[in-house]
């Protein structure tokens, strides 16, 4: 974390395991409620594409879901990406969040199949890893950098439902990973520039041979005069 210390750096790790815990818990806490209720949760506060009375929705959509094996499917991935994103700075890791959900719930409402609902936290799943990805780029933090190789390599396989697939939302999943691309340049840290020198005083100005300096008194006019033998 830069020139953080280690307290620092710990009390945000345990903020960000907090918040994704407590997260992962709040969807699945709705699941139980949308299953209950034969998801009609989902439909109602799901994304409506082309329809501006469901733009709100954009807001509600990534905390509902279709099934068990798409809250499943989407929990693990989440709490992962969604700590390590979190971990630099809960802050930072709310604004980025609040971006992802943008970027990804207008390229849904934008471009999906009008008469269809989209749902689901999958669109934060593949911001935080673009977001993760990258951001050791613009913030150049080499531990960064080492973390978003490694998670890249580890979960190339999410890339495959980035094409397009009947049943997948895969235009909120391209939405998501730009959001996070683009939030790890908008919030990267601003390192501030060298500090200026400090001013040195003016030279003062050249005197011509044998005249007084300014300011200087009579006693030193005449010294100087008995030196030329005047």
């Amino acid at each position: 974390m830069g020139t953080a210390n280690p307290a620092t750096v710990l009390a945000e790790a345990r903020k960000a395991l907090f918040i994704m815990a407590g997260f992962i818990a709040v969807i699945w806490i709705i699941q139980i409620v949308n299953w209950a209720d034969h998801y009609q949760l989902s439909f109602r506060y799901g994304i409506t594409p082309h329809d501006v009375g469901s733009l709100p929705d954009i807001l509600t959509a990534p905390f509902l879901h279709f099934s068990w094996a798409h809250i499943e499917g989407n929990s693990g991935p989440l709490f992962i990406f969604g700590f390590i994103a979190a971990y630099r700075g809960i802050r930072k890791f709310l604004g980025v969040t609040v971006l992802i959900v943008l970027t990804s719930g207008l390229a849904a409402w934008l471009t999906e199949s009008g008469g269809s609902v989209g749902a689901g936290a999958s669109g934060l799943v593949f911001g935080y890893f673009g977001y993760i990805m990258v951001r050791g780029f613009f913030d150049r933090h080499a531990i960064d950098l080492l973390i978003g190789a490694v998670m890249a390599l580890s979960f190339a396989y999410q890339f495959t439902v980035l094409v397009p697939q009947a049943g997948i939302g895969w235009q909120a999943h391209i939405g998501g990973l730009v959001g996070g691309v683009l939030g790890a340049w908008v919030f990267r840290d601003r390192r501030p520039g060298k500090a200026v020198a400090a001013a040195r005083p003016a030279p003062s100005k050249p005197t011509a041979a044998g005249s007084p300096p300014a300011g200087g008194s009579r006693a030193d006019l005449h010294k100087q005069l008995d030196d030329l033998g005047l």
